[in-house]
């Protein structure tokens, strides 16, 4: 790499850290190719992106954005996995974490907000934001035929307690 390709690198890696929703830094000694591209392929269609970074530069790159705090993350061979999601990327991560002992998730960001790994690994656990909107949607459709059966319930309920009352003249 020539300096104008790392000032470029650097300045997209800048905004990736600025934008994006989550990031999860991770060693990957020791993957194959073919398991590098099965991860990539898996972020991708979840709306993530998976690069390896040079560490001075990823350091270079997180300098006046809020994920400043994971500068010590950049030891040794490590990627970057992000999404704008705040849950694809430590998701899909996790999930291929669990199937692959090479992968090893050494924390993140989320915002401002720095993770350790158990962060990462606590956040994949969360619905992702389609998953949220889909109860969210839920959610709004059941008061609505909850309203239409108390609407229609009054009705019902003052036959029933005319017809206690009658069953109770009629008693007495």
């Amino acid at each position: 790499m020539d300096r104008a390709e790392k000032r470029e690198f650097v300045t997209g890696l800048n905004d990736v850290f600025k934008s994006t929703g989550s990031v999860v830094v991770a060693h990957y000694a020791g993957l194959t190719v073919a398991q590098m591209n099965d991860l990539r392929t898996k972020m991708r269609a979840a709306g993530g992106t998976v690069k390896v970074a040079k560490n001075r530069l990823a350091v270079i790159a997180l300098q006046g954005t809020d994920s400043e705090k994971m500068r010590a993350l950049f030891k040794g061979q490590t990627l970057i996995a992000y999404s704008d999601d705040p849950v694809a990327a430590p998701k899909i991560a996790s999930d291929f974490a669990k199937g692959n002992d090479k992968l090893v998730i050494l924390g993140g960001a989320m915002g401002a907000t720095a993770l350790d790994a158990e962060g990462v690994k606590s956040l994949a656990t969360m619905p992702s934001l389609d998953e949220l909107r889909a109860k969210l949607v839920g959610m709004i459709q059941t008061p609505a035929t909850r309203i239409a059966a108390v609407v229609n319930a009054p009705a019902g309920n003052l036959a029933r307690v005319f017809g206690a009352y009658a069953r109770k003249d009629e008693a007495a």
